[in-house]
This record gives C-alpha cells, structure tokens and sequence, in this order.
C-alpha cells in the first residue's frame, strides 16, 4: 500500500529530475509535508502523488497544501475530516517549527544543525541539510532555496575569499557573512611526494594526472583561480573535466594511484592517509545568511550558537581546524 511508502529527499530530487535543495524549497513552503526519521528528512508517498496532481491541475494552482498523511489517517480513523479545533491546535505547531536549508559539505555544518536545532534562541528551526558546493549555495540562495550557506570561494585577482562572490551574486540584497572557521588547503600527492609537486606554478608540467572537483566546489574554484592568473591551461591537464563531489573522493584517487594530484583540505588527507599533503593556503570558511525581518530570531541563535563555549570545545575536537575568528562578524550589507 502506497500509505506504507516514504522516499528521502534525495529519492524525490531523482523522481522529479530536481535538485534536492528544490526539494528542500518545496518542504519549506508547505507544498510538500514531511517528517524526520533519524538524520533523514522523509516524504509519504500520498503526499508527493498528491503534489503532483495539483501540479498537473491549473484549477488547483494556489491552493492551501494538501493535509500530510498522519493527519489524513487520523481523520480516517475517526470517520470524516479533521475538526476546526484540531485544525486550529494544529496551526501553531505547523507554524512555530521553521525548516532552514542549511548548505555545504563539511562535517562542521552538520554540528552546528544540531546546535541550532535544541537551542531555543534560534527560534525553532528544523535543520535540512543540502550537500551543495559554494558557488551553487550562493545561486540557491539568490533563488531563495537556501537559507544558511557555507562558502569557500577563493578570487585570484583580490587574494580574498567569499566577499567578492557574495557581492557579485547577492545583489541589492542585506546579508550577513560570518566566520565559521578557518583550513588549511593545498595539494594532494602521492606518498614521498615522487613528482616533487611544491606550488600551484609546479601544476605547469605537462603529463600531470588529476583527481578534480565538481564546478562550483570551493576546492575547484581555487585550483581554476590559481590556474588562470598563471597562465597555465587547464584544459592541458589531463582528468581536468572528469568530476568527483568531496575532498574524501579526490584524496582517494589520489591515494589509489590513478592521480597525481588533486585540490582540497587538510583534513580529507589525514582521515585517508597514504597520501601526502602540501600545505599552500589558508582559506576562510564563512556563513551566509540573508538579514530578513523572518530571519533574524535564528541569526541571532546562530551567533550565539557560534560564540558558545560548548559549541567551540566540539568542533575543536575535529582536527584541523583554527577556530580563532569562529563567531565573527566579517561583513554585513
């Protein structure tokens, strides 16, 4: 029986030929009922037939969402439709729990959903988190799908990270970026480091085989930066249009032997070892958050959150990171 059935966001984003932060928007706004189970959001079969027939139905275009199946079940059970004062109790809580579309990919984000989401401060927020690179998470947001991004993006013309993106895409818009945390990026090598790779202008030898990130990865726009203000062509390098989605991945390949190199952070190499690390920049890890009056209780319950004694002594425990500015205001427009 379809009652029986749920997907996870990811399942619909597949079904839908949609991306999973388009899924998370749909939840946000109601058009798509959804519950938790464990770490994963879930979506009940009836209710994504029932998005889709509203969707396949102009006249039903604006309607209120559709009732999520518990409370269907519930109605079924007693005989007839929901009563106005079960209705009417049920409004507060629909309400008072807000998802909030967190972005990016490093497990730091992952302890801070789960700050958020006991800390009351924040003004209750359902954490959703979306494994998107930088640059896509800026564009989500713009769109209005995200609503927390993490952004790593390094300007080859500046030597500045995330500001001059952020100014770029968020236009006309007020936002706020603060610091989450600092890493340490640079190259992955095999181990002993036989090519002796030591700077980003060593990646002008040709014959060089690489382990690449998908487009708009912080780590790719780093390498694509480093590369274009040398001079050097990245498509002379082979494995250059073949994409892998986390640092984990390139690190991998690299270890395997099938690369030479690759592009990405510290703590990847340490966590897959047999690999070496060259350490050659120090990139800034910040949070952006758009400063709207809805907004605002949860910015406020973040920068505490950031600021808090417990939080820092977590994430201080994952290695590899300097947590010298973390809470810090870095920009606001």
């Amino acid at each position: 029986m379809t009652t029986s059935i749920s997907y996870t966001t990811e399942e619909i984003a597949q079904m839908l030929k949609i991306s999973k932060l388009t899924v998370y928007d749909l939840i946000k706004k109601g058009e798509l009922p959804s519950y938790r189970v464990g770490k994963q959001m879930r979506v009940d079969a009836a209710d994504l037939e029932a998005y889709k027939q509203r969707m396949r139905s102009p006249a039903s275009q604006g309607q209120p969402p559709r009732q999520p199946s518990a409370e269907r079940s519930a109605a079924a059970e007693t005989g007839g439709a929901p009563s106005a004062q079960s209705a009417a109790s049920a409004q507060p809580a629909v309400s008072a729990i807000r998802p909030l579309v967190i972005t990016g990919q490093d497990m730091s984000l992952d302890l801070l959903a789960k700050h958020l989401e006991r800390n009351p401060r924040a003004g209750g927020v359902r954490p959703l988190r979306a494994y998107a690179g930088s640059l896509d998470s800026l564009i989500a947001m713009y769109r209005g799908e995200a609503d927390l991004v993490s952004t790593h993006l390094y300007d080859g013309d500046t030597g500045e990270y995330n500001l001059p993106y952020i100014r770029r895409i968020l236009i006309g818009a007020p936002y706020m970026v603060v610091r989450l945390l600092g890493r340490t990026a640079g190259l992955y090598v095999q181990r002993g480091n036989p090519l002796g790779l030591a700077d980003w202008a060593d990646l002008a030898r040709p014959g060089l085989r690489l382990a690449n990130r998908e487009r708009g990865a912080g780590a790719r726009v780093l390498l694509e930066e480093q590369l274009r203000v040398r001079g050097i062509r990245a498509s002379g390098i082979s494995g250059y249009t073949d994409e892998l989605t986390s640092h984990m991945a390139v690190a991998a390949k690299v270890a395997s032997g099938e690369a030479d190199f690759g592009v990405g952070i510290e703590k990847a190499a340490a966590i897959v070892g047999r690999i070496d690390f060259i350490p050659l920049i120090q990139e800034s890890y910040d949070l952006v958050a758009l400063k709207t009056p809805a907004n605002l209780p949860w910015i406020e319950g973040l920068l505490a959150e950031l600021r808090s004694d417990l939080f820092k002594r977590e994430l201080a425990a994952i290695p590899g990171y300097d947590l010298s500015r973390t809470g810090e205001i870095v920009h606001e427009e």
